[in-house]
């Protein structure tokens, strides 16, 4: 009034000991909080009766609209038609994947991880099936469904996955000229595994325990087309060409162009592509090829600048040239940056 702040008491609720003294204090101030829901959920917490629980459940949200655009759900409900599973089998496979994606491990890691996601159809979900929908995953087909095994494994349910999958994203755009494959060893500890299981080079540093080899095909943008698994002491060098050929009659390819690393290349492995018609683009080995150590390295022409852009916004700076030798065509890479680091650590 006039400029000047006025106190005015609107209202008294007695004194402050004798409210407390007769709990109408605390009554009031939780009447007040029930509009409050910061205050409810302490109220809720200091409560002992009370329980509270919390699950996660973006990771489950974002993942499962991939899983179901990409078709993946729909495939499955197709092969699994007809089977009498008692359990969602299609959300036990979902479920490890999602667990793989977020933080890796084995089914009975997964069976506790899913306590803390709410991912809609899990929620009668045990251990027991989750390795029985691996086991689905992993059953092998009808003797007439063999044809397009390779000699290291044979076709099961899996690969009917990835064909279909494949099936409902071609067009009459798609082009599969270029393949890309790498593969890694996966060892394991425990009884099983006797088909594929055995001892070989571990890329682990764990050459006491059975392995398998994963290999793993992508297309030229870098979308999945399919798997493969072999014995552990399978040779990278003897496995390429089966693989393609195998890629070619599963998902009709025509023109292929194999890029693979220096790890896959073998003289029998470049004459079967040749035979086959195939082109490819193979890194060659500097060391023990005398043709890339004496003449393609040797050769004294200019190499021409290229600077690429990264993704980050970094550029590399390279030089590059092509040397021909006996009808085969070499680019030939120099990094110096990579050059200067390696000879300083050397």
């Amino acid at each position: 009034v006039d400029g000047k702040v006025r106190q005015v008491v609107r209202l008294t609720i007695g004194r402050m000991d004798e409210l407390e003294a007769s709990g109408q204090l605390a009554r009031l101030l939780a009447s007040g909080a029930r509009h409050c829901e910061q205050m409810m959920l302490l109220s809720a917490m200091e409560n002992e009766a009370t329980t509270l629980s919390m699950r996660r459940f973006g990771a489950p949200l974002l993942f499962g609209r991939l899983w179901q655009e990409s078709g993946i759900a729909a495939v499955f409900e197709e092969l699994l038609a007809g089977r009498q599973f008692e359990f969602p089998v299609e959300r036990a496979v979902f479920a490890t994947v999602l667990h793989r994606i977020m933080v890796s491990g084995s089914d009975r890691a997964c069976d506790k991880w899913l306590e803390d996601y709410d991912i809609p159809g899990t929620e009668e979900l045990g251990l027991h099936h989750l390795y029985r929908a691996m086991a689905w995953l992993g059953e092998e087909l009808p003797d007439e469904e063999q044809g397009d095994a390779t000699p290291f494994a044979p076709r099961t349910v899996k690969d009917l996955v990835e064909e279909r999958l494949f099936a409902r994203r071609h067009d009459l755009f798609t082009d599969l000229s270029v393949v890309f494959m790498d593969t890694t060893s996966l060892y394991f500890e425990g009884a099983g595994g006797e088909t594929l299981g055995a001892r070989g080079h571990s890329k682990d540093y764990r050459p006491q325990l059975a392995q398998m080899i994963l290999g793993v095909v992508i297309d030229q943008d870098g979308r999945p087309i399919c798997t493969e698994m072999w014995p552990g002491n399978t040779a990278d060098v003897s496995v390429l060409v089966p693989v393609i050929d195998r890629l070619r009659s599963r998902f009709g390819i025509g023109r292929v162009c194999v890029v693979a690393d220096r790890g896959m290349i073998s003289a029998a492995t470049i004459a079967a592509l040749e035979e086959r018609g195939l082109e490819y683009v193979l890194g060659a080995r500097e060391r023990t090829d005398r043709i890339v150590r004496e003449v393609v390295l040797a050769d004294e022409r200019p190499y021409t600048p290229l600077c690429l852009e990264r993704a980050g916004g970094d550029e590399t700076q390279l030089f590059i040239k092509e040397v021909k030798v006996a009808g085969k065509r070499y680019i030939v890479c120099r990094n110096e940056a990579v050059a200067i680091e390696e000879a300083e650590t050397r």
